[in-house]
């Protein structure tokens, strides 16, 4: 239960600052549980290893615009900020950094990547969190998205927003291209800061390969929160404080999950993401939604996840200790090992894992 055991040594030069040219590039580690054996593959290898009647799990989350950038009106310095949910109709609750501090009653006008769109904010009141609650102030505009528990996005967003990727790429930086590449090409429910990265590898034509093959498809969506990224800061993780994100689980999902299961097939779970959402679903697995503030750590025992499909998580993470949990402490510990002497490429725009 100590958080020095999840440490591990990465080059940075691992660490990938790029989107591959196609998705179906990326490198695939094979870590098989029942022989403790490693292969090197690609990802177009995926349905080498699935079986007719297994079941894909993906998460539809969508990725919104949510980083903002823009101007004190006060001052003209320079402000950043990321949007995090929306907390009242017209109120948004945000996290942001500048030199000095914002005081209640300051406006900062925000600027798009296009710098065709401009839209002023007002701060209101600053949470014991260190978040802030803004008021937007611009005219009416209709936001695309329909799905009535998105509560995160705004249509405000898609004018002024930039894509909200990490900090390790690029110093998060973003380019043209992360508009696409930091997005699930399956991506359907707005409401996420990060992408859910095991997904990025997939391509309609992979999917539809996986399909022909007798496997089943099944979605489940939780909205990336600023809570994944939050690090652990005692020694020893029982003590962590997990965040809680949305999701939700349908009923057609569930029933295809358990057709799956009827069958003898697998349930294959598309990140950790997915996996959070279907081992948070009641036993015999059921449709529902809420929030999950589920942590896995030594001795869980995973109840619907048979396979997972995962990138390479950051050291001393709820993720990795999750993916750690999964596959077994010290085959995934040799697995980690083994990526870094072939350089695969971590993170978010990294090389995958196939844990079965």
């Amino acid at each position: 239960m100590s958080l020095s055991h999840y440490d591990y040594e990465l080059p940075s030069e691992l660490i990938a600052q790029e989107p591959l040219a196609h998705r179906s590039d990326s490198r695939l580690l094979v870590v098989c549980r029942k022989t403790q054996s490693l292969q090197h593959r690609n990802i177009t290898d995926l349905p080498e290893f699935l079986q007719p009647n297994d079941c894909l799990v993906l998460n539809d989350t969508k990725v919104v615009p949510a980083r903002l950038i823009g101007k004190r009106t006060q001052t003209g310095g320079h402000w950043e900020g990321l949007f995090l949910q929306l907390a009242e109709p017209n109120l948004w609750q945000i996290i942001g950094k500048t030199r000095g501090k914002i005081q209640s009653g300051e406006t900062v006008r925000l600027h798009s990547p296009d710098g065709q769109h401009e839209l002023l904010i007002e701060f209101i009141a600053k949470n014991d969190d260190n978040t802030w609650l803004v008021r937007p102030h611009g005219p009416p505009v209709e936001s695309q998205e329909t799905h009535p528990v998105a509560r995160r996005s705004t249509a405000y967003l898609d004018q002024i927003g930039w894509t909200p990727i990490p900090p390790y790429i690029r110093e998060g930086k973003p380019s043209p291209r992360d508009k696409d590449r930091y997005q699930t090409v399956y991506a359907k429910q707005a409401g996420s800061v990060a992408a859910p990265t095991a997904g990025l590898h997939l391509t309609p034509e992979l999917l539809e390969t996986i399909k022909q093959k007798g496997i089943s498809i099944a979605t489940v969506t939780l909205h990336v929160g600023l809570g994944t990224f939050k690090p652990i800061t005692a020694e020893n993780i029982e003590e962590h404080a997990m965040h809680s994100e949305w999701c939700s689980l349908s009923a057609e999902s569930a029933r295809v999950i358990q057709q799956c299961r009827g069958n003898g097939g697998r349930i294959v779970a598309v990140g950790t993401t997915s996996v959070r959402v279907l081992e948070s679903a009641p036993e015999p697995i059921a449709a529902f939604e809420g929030a999950t503030s589920l942590f896995i750590r030594p001795p869980y025992c995973f109840r619907n996840v048979d396979v997972l499909l995962t990138n390479f998580h950051f050291p001393k993470s709820t993720l990795l200790i999750l993916v750690r949990t999964f596959g077994g402490d010290a085959l995934m510990q040799s697995a980690y090992q083994e990526a870094v002497r072939e350089h695969y490429r971590f993170f978010s725009y990294g090389d995958a894992m196939l844990v079965r």
